[in-house]
């Protein structure tokens, strides 16, 4: 039982985990290089809130946007 958790270990540390480990010592020469994908990430979520945010001011504005505050019907009584 020991060996399967070990083979685990092995698959992580040196398998899933070897793209971080090159971030990480690309880090200690290239700030800048290290931290792009953070910054391609940002600039792909502020897109799509951007976006999200327009197409709901365009549902709004063509009355498809039927907002009903009660859940239940028994809520209404």
């Amino acid at each position: 039982m020991r060996a399967f958790f070990e083979g685990i270990q092995w698959l992580f540390e040196n398998i899933f985990f070897w793209p971080l480990d090159q971030l990480r010592a690309l880090e200690l020469s290239c700030w800048s290089g290290a931290n792009l994908i953070n910054w391609i990430f940002m600039a792909i979520c502020s897109y799509a809130t951007w976006y999200w945010c327009k197409q709901l001011v365009a549902h709004k504005k063509s009355g498809e946007d039927f907002q009903d505050t009660t859940a239940h019907s028994f809520l209404t009584k």
